[in-house]
């Protein structure tokens, strides 16, 4: 049977309120995408990965683990175990990924902080204090600890002095720039992504990439924050030819990413329809949130490759040298 919605939500929940996180991950595992880089804590511009693609690998084997207690005679006990989880994080003996489980999707604040760097912004970090955003309890309707996370995200903000952030995904980016300002009273962050960033500074990469791509617009991005054409542009910039599928744009199609933590069954089958559709105007596919990259990818196989539009972006700036150069800081 299936493992009881309620207290699957309850548990996020805690997680926030106690934690600061729906999945709390290890401080050093949430920041390992800084080595090398040498920034600067703080400042009036900060890089904020609102922890999205850092947390995949977790939520993928807690996903994992999910569908095996709700197979088994456990999943009748999730209520005991929000209890237990109110003391005792039991979120962290259940999801455990490798090296290289993890490395796939730090790859992707790092490969965004080059492409700054290259594009000459000048920026900081938060570290340990780059929190996650809230988007799945916001999605789940838990108003009341989202408000007060919030709070919590905004006076980091405040502390350090920042008065912009460049957003990586578009989870956090909707959070910050939309939400947010419906929460808190005299909220006066700037908010972009970095497609927006790299776009309006006019890209241009030093090399021409071959072969065609099919477009994968995030939900989120495309119908909320109108995150559309910046995608677009940066991409024709790298030579590759964009492939649109049937629906797509501002009528794109879900990759069944926001509802995995609760319906995994329902969310691969959303997946594999989004992923015929893509496959049928291009072998290889492009995606700009990690909820997309990892449930595409997942429900791919190997019919079909995908890459974050970041690996695309930063394979036709690679000029020998150049990556070990702009990392840093020259």
């Amino acid at each position: 049977m299936p493992l009881a919605t309620s207290d699957t939500v309850g548990i996020l929940a805690d997680n926030l309120r106690l934690r600061r996180s729906v999945l709390p991950i290890p401080a050093a595992n949430a920041i390992r995408w800084t080595e090398g880089l040498h920034l600067a804590r703080g400042g009036e511009r900060v890089l904020y990965t609102g922890q999205m693609y850092q947390l995949i690998p977790y939520i993928e084997q807690m996903v994992a683990t999910q569908e095996k207690l709700g197979d088994s005679w456990l999943a009748g006990f999730t209520g005991f175990g929000r209890r237990v989880n109110r003391v005792l994080n039991i979120t962290s003996f259940m999801a455990h990924p490798g090296v290289d489980e993890r490395s796939v999707y730090d790859r992707i604040p790092h490969n965004v902080a080059l492409l700054l760097r290259r594009a000459g912004v000048e920026f900081g970090s938060l570290f340990d204090e780059d929190l996650y955003s809230g988007a799945l309890i916001y999605d789940l309707g838990v108003d009341e600890v989202l408000k007060a996370h919030a709070q919590k995200v905004y006076e980091v903000f405040q502390k350090y002095g920042v008065k912009e952030a460049i957003t990586i995904d578009p989870h956090t980016t909707n959070m910050l720039r939309t939400v947010y300002p419906t929460l808190i009273p005299g909220y006066d962050l700037r908010v972009r992504s970095y497609l927006e960033v790299l776009a309006d500074l006019g890209y241009g990469p030093s090399r021409k990439l071959s072969g065609e791509v099919a477009i994968h617009d995030s939900c989120v991005f495309a119908r909320y924050e109108g995150v559309v054409e910046a995608p677009r542009q940066l991409l024709q910039q790298t030579g590759l030819t964009i492939r649109e599928p049937e629906h797509t744009g501002t009528s794109t199609w879900c990759c069944g990413g926001p509802a995995e933590s609760l319906f995994p069954k329902t969310a691969a089958a959303q997946a594999s329809r989004r992923v015929s559709e893509l496959r049928a105007v291009a072998g290889r596919g492009v995606t700009m949130c990690p909820l997309c990259f990892v449930n595409l990818q997942k429900a791919a196989g190997d019919t079909m490759q995908f890459e974050d539009i970041s690996d695309y972006l930063l394979q036709a700036c690679q000029a020998e040298g150049l990556t070990e150069e702009i990392a840093n800081g020259h």
